[in-house]
């Protein structure tokens, strides 16, 4: 089963959907570009240079309409099934650009990114279930890591656009991606496990087959794998048949499915993978990528320094892409939390000793060196995997419902993260911030160590067992 051959449409479905996270991770890139240019004199907004406090407010605001939009897609994902609900998502991600462009004001920004943030939440919340609900086990973590690659493939482009055009250029340009994953998504079938929820068994079968590149011939010819498939695909449809049909919970989730062993088991390592993903602070320090740079007094300029951190990222990501059907996903996010404490310790000290008066101008690479580093390994571990592996240790039951809480918990973390990184730097010292986001990530190793489950290439059943 595991020929390339069976696998091209799960491959070509899973780059379709996830054009619309190319735009969505443009959007998380576009700050770092375009502050230098609204804050300036020459601001381009009526009100005049964007103000600290108001670059905060445009800046997070994108991670409360994640908050917004992780609850809305996930509602109607339920509801309109995964694919028309990923379609729709085409719409806010669209809006949030062309706003853009005729803003005269930060409350213009703070819209168009609150808009844009909604379909980001609904990219990271739906597409894992959409893949993962599609994909082979054997494959299954790659396709779940072009998430994080096609986000991180959107952050290098809005960073190299906004080197060469201003920021209304960039925003016309990326808005034209929504068109073309709309032309690109509208051919896939819905995923197999959501027809068979909603008892449209013969389109479950034809959707299976489509996945599994297998013509429609009679059933004799069928692999053993694919009717073992189908079997589970029946089994969902039985048990959603024999479920009760209120409409208060469209899957009837209740607190008990939580409460019990394995799911809540489930249920608090995603939540420690998510904050964590928040919590080691590399997100927080990306948006303020461009700063961190000039504070390290580097005389790269600040475009070009976001372009080289936007590379090392979208090679970190790769190297996931290809690390982690190999290695597994424990040992990648084990090594990447780590990684990460160390380039933020060699970063904290360079800043301290800084601080402190000392003739560090010749190391002036330190810093930028301990940024990179963490960032790559980041992007190997800790800021890719946990979306993957809480969809794979999530039952499908609760599937939808856990990724939402989960999803709304991260936008949370990282709305304040975000928002607190100018305090703290104020308050602790650009030193005290990083040694303190150092020490969450060496948390984070140890949780991993002891908690997270090894997910590679077993079934979610396998995965439960385990807990």
């Amino acid at each position: 089963m595991s020929s390339t051959g069976g696998d091209k449409y799960q491959y070509l479905a899973a780059f379709s959907v996830n054009i619309i996270t190319i735009s969505y991770g443009a959007f998380c890139g576009w700050p770092s570009s375009s502050f230098l240019e609204l804050s300036s004199e020459s601001s381009p907004l009526e009100t005049g240079p964007l103000t600290p406090t108001d670059q905060g407010w445009v800046a997070s605001s994108m991670c409360l309409g994640g908050l917004i939009g992780s609850f809305l897609f996930a509602w109607l994902a339920e509801k309109i099934g995964r694919k028309w609900c990923l379609m729709w998502m085409a719409l806010p991600n669209l809006v949030g650009w062309v706003i853009i462009p005729f803003a005269s004001n930060p409350m213009h920004l703070i819209i168009a990114r609150f808009i844009g943030g909604a379909a980001g939440g609904g990219c990271f919340t739906v597409i894992p279930i959409y893949v993962a609900e599609l994909a082979s086990d054997n494959i299954r973590g790659i396709l779940g890591v072009f998430l994080v690659l096609t986000c991180n493939f959107g952050l290098l482009l809005a960073f190299i656009l906004g080197y060469y055009f201003n920021y209304a250029q960039v925003s016309w340009i990326v808005s034209s991606l929504s068109f073309v994953f709309v032309g690109c998504f509208w051919f896939m079938p819905e995923t197999p496990q959501h027809l068979a929820k909603v008892n449209k068994i013969e389109e479950a079968e034809h959707a299976l087959r489509y996945y599994r590149n297998i013509k429609s011939s009679p059933a004799k010819e069928l692999s053993e794998e694919l009717q073992l498939e189908l079997q589970k695909l029946k089994t969902t449809e039985k048990t959603a048949a024999d479920g009760d049909d209120d409409d208060g919970a469209a899957t009837g989730v209740t607190w008990s499915d939580f409460a019990g062993g394995k799911t809540g088991k489930a249920f608090l390592i995603g939540l420690g993978l998510i904050s964590f993903n928040q919590l080691c602070g590399c997100f927080a320090m990306l948006n303020y990528t461009a700063v961190i740079f000039q504070q390290a007094g580097s005389n790269l300029p600040p475009t070009v320094a976001a372009i080289i951190v936007g590379a090392i990222q979208m090679l970190g990501t790769y190297a996931s892409t290809v690390l982690v059907e190999r290695l597994g996903r424990k040992i990648l996010l084990l090594v990447s939390a780590v990684g990460i404490g160390l380039g933020q310790s060699t970063m904290g000290t360079y800043s301290y000793f800084q601080m402190l008066g000392y003739p560090v101008a010749s190391y002036s690479w330190v810093p930028l060196a301990g940024f990179s580093f963490m960032l790559f390994l980041a992007a190997v571990g800790l800021l890719s995997l946990p979306f993957l592996v809480v969809s794979e240790i999530m039952p499908q039951k609760v599937r939808s419902t856990a990724i939402m809480i989960l999803m709304s918990m991260l936008w949370l973390i990282s709305t304040g993260t975000i928002k607190l990184m100018p305090v703290f730097t104020a308050s602790l010292g650009m030193h005290g911030t990083v040694f303190m986001f150092a020490s969450l990530s060496f948390l984070a190793a140890i949780f991993i160590a002891i908690f997270v489950p090894e997910t590679k290439g077993k079934t979610v059943e396998a995965i439960l067992a385990s807990l």
